[in-house]
C-alpha cells in the first residue's frame, strides 16, 4: 500500500474543511533578522592584465603545469578551479627556440629573435604578444578567465600564493603591479 502525502495551501484547507483560516499574528514595528556579517576570506590577484578574486571555500584545486603547443610555444600555466563556472588560468608563453650543434649558428638565432623582439617593442606591438588571445566564441565562452603572466617565477608566486590560500583557508592578497 503506498501512502500519499498533498500538500494544500491555506485557501484550499480553510475552503474543503470549511473553517475560517486566520491570519498569522503579525508583530508591529518587527526589526528584519540582520544578514549575516561575516568577510568571506578571499584569494585576490591584481596583475598587468586585470584582477582576479575567488572565495577561498570555493577553491577546489590549484594546478602548475608544462606543455608544448603546436611545436611552436611552451606554455607553462597555473589552473584555479572552483566550485562556480568560471576557472582561472595563469600562463607563461615562451617560443621554443631552434637548437643548432653550431654554437655560432645558435647566437644568430637568438640575435635574430631579439631584434624581432626590439622591433616590436618600437613599434609598439610588444604589448599585443603580452596579451592572452582569445578566439570568437569557442575560447571567449568557456567560463575560462585567463591572464598571461611576464615570467615563469611570477607565475610561480602565484600558484604558491593560490596554493597556499587554498590550503590553509587563508585571505591572501596577491600583487604584480
Amino acid at each position: 500500500m503506498r501512502r500519499v502525502t498533498l500538500l494544500l495551501t491555506g485557501s484550499l484547507l480553510a475552503a474543503g474543511l470549511g473553517f475560517p483560516l486566520s491570519a498569522p499574528a503579525q508583530t508591529p514595528n518587527a526589526a528584519p533578522t540582520p544578514a549575516p556579517t561575516g568577510r568571506v576570506r578571499a584569494w585576490r590577484a591584481t596583475l598587468p592584465g586585470g584582477s582576479f578574486s575567488v572565495a577561498v571555500h570555493a577553491m577546489v584545486s590549484v594546478a602548475m603545469h608544462e606543455y608544448v603547443v603546436d611545436g611552436a610555444a611552451r606554455v607553462t600555466e597555473v589552473n584555479i578551479d572552483t566550485t562556480g563556472n568560471s576557472q582561472a588560468r595563469f600562463y607563461f608563453l615562451e617560443p621554443i627556440t631552434p637548437q643548432t650543434p653550431l654554437a655560432a649558428g645558435q647566437s644568430i638565432i637568438n640575435k635574430v629573435q631579439d631584434l624581432a623582439t626590439e622591433a616590436a617593442g618600437r613599434t609598439g606591438q610588444d604589448e599585443t604578444w603580452k596579451k592572452v588571445v582569445k578566439t570568437y566564441p569557442g575560447s571567449t565562452h568557456a567560463h575560462t578567465v585567463e591572464f598571461r603572466i611576464g615570467s615563469k617565477d611570477d607565475l610561480k608566486k602565484i600558484f604558491d600564493s593560490a596554493d597556499q590560500a587554498m590550503r590553509e583557508s587563508k585571505e591572501i592578497i596577491f600583487n604584480l603591479q
